[in-house]
């Protein structure tokens, strides 16, 4: 599995807004059918301006990633520009699932 990470920094005059336009940007990302589930995160640190947050797309394949990147990305990522401009900030990451570890069951 692979994850798409997109970190964001948002300005606190258009937070409220955005965030509800996130719920809508989320599923038109989801709806492109690369990718198999999405989270929302707040990044819990001390910022001067604004707020973080961290979505994380996850899927199958770098290939699927792949043709988001070619199919898709840029006009989404304008979506944003356009309705929000210089009021958020992004970067993004790319990461691989190498394992999963899950807490063992203490139950006889």
């Amino acid at each position: 599995m692979y994850i798409y990470n997109v970190t964001i920094n948002v300005d606190d005059a258009i937070h409220d807004e955005w965030l509800i336009w996130m719920d809508s940007h989320i599923n038109e990302v989801l709806n492109t059918g690369k990718f198999t589930a999405a989270k929302l995160t707040e990044v819990l640190v001390d910022n001067e301006v604004g707020r973080t947050y961290s979505v994380q797309y996850a899927t199958n394949s770098r290939a699927d990633l792949e043709n988001y990147y070619k199919e898709d990305a840029n006009n989404l990522r304008l979506d944003g520009l356009k309705k929000f401009g210089d009021k958020m900030v992004a970067f993004r990451t790319e990461l691989k699932l190498v394992k999963e570890f899950y807490p063992k069951s203490t139950k006889n």
